[in-house]
């Protein structure tokens, strides 16, 4: 990593940010750590609160925080209400792009007329507040509907993506105990139609969800669709000639909003319980830090509701501040690769934030496509999932920006709720492949095996104090919310990602401490090894995972995407070796590499590893692949592996 390698904010943008210099950035953190409870009580002052508190922050029973206690709020009335009685009421809310072209624009007023319809249909059917719902649909406006309708009456959602299987969503279904599905007769992508309706109705079967009472379906296709009569409705049949008039229930601060569900590596998921107050006001003031948004942006945030991202920025944070968000449904590259760039084109978009994924597949993809397409309204870009190597940032910079748009690397978590750590883009200088400095109120720290503050160099990343929109417990599982993340440094949020710290205190993510090989002794980030790989002429992605090995304990296993124009052989292999070594060190020197047409991805874009590694060592697969964008992807690896070690054998 070119550690020094400084960009400083461009001068046009800095005139007219918010924050506008690194001395404005420095005086706003100094003073979120000197009195923590006044600075999130002025940020809190930027939402609606019905009550206010009376203490900002209780840490009495650590781990288990509340914030703004006894306050009173409402997520889908900040989102709303409080717009309508502004010039705002008539602005565009949602921009909605369908994958076969449709479009729909929502204002705030007609947004919150269908919120509120939706939510007295909820009402109807007896649901109420502290009662859970599942909402399983496709990235239309009637996702953010029903999330928002939800928050107005205080039932807490969870999002299942559109993708998962009915075995994933019986799961989640059961774990939350929830009375109501939302869902849809199907979605499209990439030209196919997902059937979300069977998915529920195979998740129902035998009564095997027997605390869900109604089943609601919004008729996004017009896919012939079995009712059971009782137990699922239309949504249309519902809003039909229902008031347009339902009042925001005032909750508590620390009502839960939600609990989103993340896969772990093997066993049951964890359903990661976030609140009301806190959260919303952590993640307003990050839409206003991080993104730098001005009331005329058109902002576009490309996650799918069914992760945290698409909670945050795409829904909750830039309604709440009042922004027009974009979504789309489907593909990137799908029903052509240039499938962003038109977007971007069509809707003049200011602020685009992806992941790195993404934008590794748009590398691939070449130059042309971006190239052909006027993207002269982008004014700032953003990354978020996973470390960005620093080729994918010079590529994002040079050919999206065109060298003239700030681009935030944003490190955060689903269970942080926010954005902890990134780049103000008005005030600080870039180091490409890191996500800089920590937000305001935000005590991130990296640290040794004992929990010692590392000043310089590797260890791991931690957080020291308490902050609005984190997680507060894991659903019914308060022990597995302490050991998980509470147990390895006493005290402190343990992240479970590896991270160095540099001279300037830039913080740079090197992903999960499972994804950190320990080679003849010597830590190595897997991180690390793919920045240098994709840096070679030849490779477009890279994954890399640890093997066991007699001598070195681990052995470095990679597994490469190459350039179109590119094809594997012995030389290039020997040719990829020897550069990781140049660039990193002999001791880098992957034992093995293997050519590949596609990595394993969750459907949220994170290169699954772990599968990779189980690959390499059992040549098979096991513990939870719901999370998979394409099964058949590891089934081709996996079925590789063991040609391979075949032939090996045969060598012998």
């Amino acid at each position: 990593m070119e550690q020094n390698e400084k960009i400083n904010p461009p001068k046009h943008f800095s005139e007219r940010a918010a924050i506008k210099s690194m001395q404005d950035f420095e005086a706003l953190y100094e003073a979120a750590a000197y009195d923590p409870d006044k600075f999130w009580a002025e940020q809190a002052g930027a939402i609606h609160w019905f009550a206010k508190w009376n203490k900002v922050c209780d840490w009495s029973n650590p781990p288990f925080a509340k914030w703004f206690v006894g306050a009173k709020t409402n997520v889908a009335y900040n989102c709303l209400d409080r717009h309508l009685t502004t010039w705002r009421k008539n602005k565009a809310a949602i921009i909605w792009e369908g994958e076969n072209f449709e479009q729909r624009i929502l204002t705030y007023q007609e947004l919150h007329r269908k919120v509120c319809k939706f939510a007295n249909a909820l009402k109807q059917l007896g649901l109420k507040s502290g009662d859970r719902s599942i909402i399983y649909m496709p990235m239309t406006p009637e996702a953010a509907i029903a999330m928002l309708a939800c928050a107005r009456l205080g039932i807490i959602h969870s999002v299942v993506f559109g993708g998962f299987s009915a075995e994933a969503l019986k799961t989640r279904i059961n774990d939350l105990e929830a009375a109501a599905v939302i869902t849809a007769d199907a979605g499209l992508r990439r030209g196919k139609e997902v059937l979300l309706k069977q998915n529920v109705d195979d998740a129902l079967a035998n009564n095997e969800c027997p605390s869900v009472k109604n089943v609601i379906v919004h008729k996004r296709i017009g896919s012939l669709t079995k009712m059971q009569s009782g137990r699922d409705h239309w949504w249309d049949d519902l809003t039909t000639g229902i008031s347009e008039v339902c009042p925001a229930e005032e909750l508590d601060s620390e009502h839960p909003l939600y609990v989103l569900y993340t896969s772990g590596t093997t066993g049951k998921p964890k359903g990661v319980v976030h609140s009301t107050g806190g959260y919303l006001t952590q993640v307003v003031a990050t839409m206003k830090w991080v993104f730098d948004l001005k009331d005329e942006d058109i902002y576009w945030c490309t996650a799918d509701i069914g992760w945290v991202t698409g909670h945050s920025y795409v829904v909750y944070g830039p309604l709440a501040a009042g922004a027009t968000t974009l979504l789309y449904e489907g593909a990137p590259d799908w029903p052509k690769p240039d499938r962003f760039w038109r977007i971007i084109e069509k809707y003049r978009v200011n602020i685009f934030y992806t992941s790195p994924t993404a934008i590794r597949s748009f590398i691939r993809q070449g130059d042309d496509w971006p190239n052909n397409r006027d993207l002269s309204s982008l004014r700032l870009l953003g990354s978020v999932g996973e470390p960005i190597n620093p080729t994918a940032w010079h590529w994002y910079n040079r050919v999206i920006g065109k060298e003239r748009c700030p681009i935030v690397d944003t490190w955060w978590q689903t269970e942080t709720g926010s954005i902890m750590i990134s780049p103000v883009p008005g005030a600080t200088p870039a180091k490409p492949g890191s996500a800089t400095r920590p937000l305001p109120g935000v005590m991130a720290e990296v640290v040794d095996d004992k929990g010692e503050p590392v000043k310089v160099g590797k260890g791991f990343l931690v957080l020291s104090k308490p902050w609005p929109s984190m997680l507060r417990t894991i659903y019914n599982n308060p022990e597995r919310f302490k050991s998980g993340y509470w147990s390895r440094y006493p005290g402190k949020y343990f992240t479970g990602d590896a991270a160095t710290i540099d001279e300037d205190g830039y913080i740079w993510c090197l992903g999960r401490v499972d994804d950190v090989l320990n080679v003849a002794g010597h830590r190595l980030s897997t991180m690390e090894v793919e920045s240098s790989l994709v840096r070679h002429k030849t490779v477009a992605e890279a994954a890399v995972v640890g093997a066991p090995h007699e001598l070195k304990g681990e052995a470095i296993h990679c597994f490469v995407t190459l350039k179109q124009e590119f094809h594997g052989s012995d030389a290039l292999t020997e040719e990829l070796r020897q550069w990781v070594a140049t660039e990193i060190g002999a001791l880098a020197k992957p034992e093995r590499i293997y050519y590949v047409a596609a990595l394993p991805k969750t459907r949220s874009g994170k290169i699954m590893r772990r599968l990779l590694r189980e690959i390499v060592t059992t040549k098979s697969v096991s513990g939870d692949t719901s999370t998979l964008e394409d099964y058949s992807v590891i089934l081709k690896l996996s079925q590789q592996g063991k040609e391979e070690e075949e032939i090996l054998g045969e060598k012998k």
